[in-house]
């Protein structure tokens, strides 16, 4: 009687559909930017990475982090219960993504050029993030990356204070942001706070400048 071959072991499919298989990489984007946010904040710690490398890649993981949570989650769970449930330990990638939002504060040099660049540049960041709440841009997905590139050039500003106040009021929303999901939508009151807040924080900041003169 002839020995029928043995059958090797049976593929596991994790998805029955393209639609599934869609979700599980969306979720693996999302884990793979968190780890890797995680690897570059120790990095910069044991300062195995100059600061512009660091600068450069962690806006660039903040910038992905945003895009992925979205796909990923959606409207279905949070970034912090998706790292409580594929247990993720990565409380700096956590501070960095969901609580600062932007790199670790680094000073400008005080170079007249240079100061009069991010001068410039924090300016265009106030109006242009105030002109999308104007425009009731509202969405987290929007106000985030406005809010977290006028927060990283605000701490590009040499001489300013560690309890300068637009830091603290910019940050304050950033944090606020950064607890919500992409999908979720600030209110109109806390819309009017917001704009009232920034309007506050340019006050101050158009203060320092006279003071720098």
């Amino acid at each position: 009687m002839e020995r029928t071959k043995s059958e090797g072991p049976q593929e596991i499919e994790l998805f029955e559909s393209m639609k599934e298989r869609e979700a599980y990489e969306n979720l693996a984007d999302l884990y793979t930017v968190i780890v890797a946010t995680e690897h570059l904040e120790r990095a910069y710690a044991r300062d195995a990475i100059t600061q512009k490398e660091y600068t450069t890649e962690c806006n660039k993981l903040i910038s992905q982090f945003r895009l992925a949570e979205k796909a990923a989650l959606g409207s279905s769970m949070t970034t912090e219960t998706f790292m409580q449930l594929y247990q993720m330990d990565c409380p700096r990638a956590r501070e960095r993504l969901l609580r600062m939002g932007v790199p670790e504060q680094i000073k400008s040099s005080d170079d007249g050029h240079h100061v009069a660049v991010t001068v410039a540049e924090t300016v265009q960041h106030f109006i242009t993030t105030m002109d999308a709440v104007k425009l009731e841009q509202w969405a987290v997905d929007e106000l985030q990356p406005l809010l977290s590139d006028l927060m990283d050039a605000l701490t590009q500003l040499p001489e300013t204070p560690n309890d300068f106040e637009a830091n603290r009021k910019v940050q304050t929303w950033l944090q606020k942001l950064n607890s919500m999901r992409a999908v979720d939508q600030i209110d109109a009151d806390d819309a009017r706070q917001l704009y009232h807040d920034l309007d506050s924080a340019y006050a101050d900041f158009t203060r320092y400048l006279k003071r720098k003169k």
